[in-house]
């Protein structure tokens, strides 16, 4: 038994690792006696831990070459094409319903941790996550477990999707009193248990953003206009075969 729970922590510890990137997918695992070193294992634990891994599907195991690690089947994928905009319009449509329903059933206490965040996002500590923190009790508020998913993995796209994260940094720090006013708007809609009211406001404060992630969208082609215009003029400009009379 102990040898057996020896080398499920080995394949524990692989997997962890595959996980955090050390090994990505595609790549090929140390030698089976560079692994025993560093988990402190003998060899033989480790040929228990990677049948155990290619059983699992993590990791393929090719004679006379070695162990590559495979991707993960099971790993939820990772919606790179997500736009901010196609993002904020899909937030703005379900968190709008989550904050109506959230009217008829948030308690005092969850209304007590809402106005905590706000009270963070004006006194700025960490507004970023205040702001998370607000849509979250928001959203299990309403006492349904696949809003809640839902709003999840918005949220998730929001924090890893790249080109979102970093739409979503130029117009959030440019805004924080209008979003701590739009955040107080939800929730003195939510206080007064009105259902319309907190769809309202949360539709308010979705388009809003929209709105201003278009301007800056628009701000940045501009530029790139301009700046091709220079590269242009620069090309073509015959100012460095003018002589001076």
């Amino acid at each position: 038994m102990k040898s057996r729970r020896l080398f499920w922590n080995i394949v524990e510890k692989i997997e962890q690792l595959i996980e955090s990137g050390l090994y990505q997918p595609g790549s090929r695992l140390p030698p089976e006696r560079e692994l025993a070193e560093t988990f402190d294992v003998s060899r033989p634990t480790i040929r228990e831990a990677i049948i155990a891994l290619e059983v699992r599907e993590r990791v393929e195991v090719k004679t006379g070459s070695g162990v590559y690690v495979l991707e993960n089947k099971n790993a939820p994928k990772q919606l790179h094409s997500i736009s901010a905009f196609e993002l904020t319009q899909a937030r703005a449509l379900v968190e709008g319903e989550a904050a109506a329903l959230a009217a008829t059933t948030i308690t005092d206490e969850e209304l007590r941790d809402l106005k905590s965040t706000l009270d963070a996002m004006e006194q700025e500590e960490n507004p970023e996550h205040a702001d998370r923190d607000f849509h979250m009790i928001i959203s299990r508020a309403t006492r349904n477990n696949a809003i809640l998913l839902a709003v999840e993995n918005l949220w998730q796209v929001r924090d890893t999707n790249i080109e979102v994260k970093t739409a979503y940094k130029g117009v959030c720090s440019q805004s924080s009193s209008k979003r701590l006013h739009e955040h107080t708007v939800i929730y003195q809609a939510l206080k007064k248990r009105d259902t319309q009211a907190a769809r309202a406001a949360m539709h308010q404060h979705f388009n809003r953003l929209i709105n201003a992630l278009f301007e800056a969208k628009e701000a940045q082609a501009l530029e790139e206009v301009r700046r091709q215009t220079i590269e242009t003029r620069g090309l073509y400009s015959l100012s460095h075969v003018i002589r001076e009379v």
